[in-house]
């Protein structure tokens, strides 16, 4: 009878040296994906602002007008109740989601109609929830996105 002696693994000093070169990737890219999460952030809430202008267009299409800052982006779920009532208001609403999305941070976006900007103003105040701000306490306004 023969003993046939299969040692096959790794050393200690092989696994040692995976674990440091994983460490040195972790750190080297894992600040600059970290960083990133706040640009997606903004690009994100360009996109939703964009998503909530079409379907304003398409409130102003079927009722010749958009909605008055006291009805607010609900109007574009429920039908008004104050203000100017729409004539051609659609069944369902204009926003495919059935609820007025908040922006990334959590944060309602704010409607004003008329504008100081165009017929109306929608934006977000960014990360800090404060008008102005740089970086990521960007403003995101609809008037800048275009």
């Amino acid at each position: 009878m023969q003993l046939v002696n299969n040692k096959k693994g790794f050393t200690l000093i092989e696994i040692m040296v995976v674990i440091v070169i994983l460490a040195l990737l972790a750190a080297l890219v894992g600040p600059k994906l970290m960083g990133r999460t706040d640009d997606a952030k903004i690009t994100d809430a360009k996109v939703q602002i964009k998503n909530i202008e079409t379907a304003l267009k398409l409130y102003k299409l079927d009722n010749g007008n958009y909605p008055a800052t006291e009805q607010g982006l609900s109007a574009l779920i429920t039908k008004p109740t104050v203000g100017i009532m729409p004539k051609g208001y659609k069944d369902g609403g204009y926003l495919e989601s059935k609820k007025v999305p908040k922006d990334p941070w959590g944060n309602d976006y704010l409607y004003v109609s008329p504008g100081e900007h165009g017929d109306y103003d929608l934006f977000s105040y960014g990360f800090d929830g404060v008008k102005g701000g740089e970086g990521k306490n960007t403003d995101i306004t609809s008037w800048d996105t275009k």
